[in-house]
């Protein structure tokens, strides 16, 4: 897909995965709508600077009709969508033992239905079009599991399994739907851990280091740009992952 004029929607993306990928569709020529569930700040739309390429979708993707009244509203003003980046997402880490049935729910509500609730009504649109990218942004955790994130893990291998299955479903349409799988990159949550922690979380990753938003958002484009890509699940872990 030629990425030039194209309407790219990324939902959480008003700081670290979700603002880097949302960054780096604007600098490749896109129509960028960027989501939250509060008002965009100023410090982020400075950082995009071209009004005419950029519109404010305001909603929180776990409530299913606001969820839909952000891609009306993208469509409302740019006509289209031709890329959409599932980003937002919550965690309530804990122990199994101790976590509540809602505690549980809050995570598969924002990350795994929250995403179902965009790519639908997003997708009657793809389907007119004949064309799309779905960029599903899961978790290396739902691949390897992680002690206090049981819920997290789960909502995030669930949507893998959304991702496959679209993949398939959508091929006829030529949409394409795809997963990153970021490991731990230096965002705000990774930032705020002591530096003791930071160190013995380096130690097991064979790259020995945390990765960058920009990483992850060079994926993003890539899944995009690529018209042969779909049903795939990339990590983006400094090897993390690796058997």
């Amino acid at each position: 897909m030629d990425l030039q004029d194209k309407t790219v929607l990324v939902t959480g993306s008003t700081r670290g995965i979700g603002l880097a990928i949302a960054k780096a569709f604007y600098s490749r020529g896109c129509n960028i709508v960027l989501n939250s569930r509060h008002a965009i700040p100023e410090e982020v739309l400075k950082q995009l600077p071209d009004n005419n390429r950029v519109f404010s979708a305001i909603g929180d993707v776990a409530d299913e009709k606001e969820a839909q009244y952000i891609v009306e509203q993208t469509i409302e003003h740019f006509h289209q969508i031709d890329v959409l980046v599932n980003n937002a997402g919550i965690n309530r880490d804990m122990l199994a033992n101790r976590m509540s049935s809602e505690d549980f729910q809050a995570p598969i509500k924002t990350n795994l239905i929250g995403s179902f609730n965009v790519t639908q009504p997003a997708l009657k649109t793809m389907y007119h079009q004949k064309r799309g990218s779905i960029i599903n942004i899961s978790s290396v955790v739902a691949l390897i599991g992680n002690i206090g994130q049981l819920n997290y893990a789960a909502s995030k291998a669930g949507l893998i399994g959304l991702t496959k299955t679209l993949a398939r479903e959508a091929a006829r349409r030529h949409v394409r739907c795809n997963a990153i799988a970021p490991g731990m990159i230096s965002t705000d949550m990774v930032s705020a851990l002591a530096e003791k922690n930071q160190e013995q979380l380096k130690k097991q990753i064979p790259l020995g280091d945390f990765g960058s938003p920009d990483e992850v958002a060079q994926a993003a484009v890539f899944l995009a740009e690529n018209d042969y890509v779909t049903g795939q699940v990339i990590t983006i872990d400094g090897g993390l992952s690796m058997a």
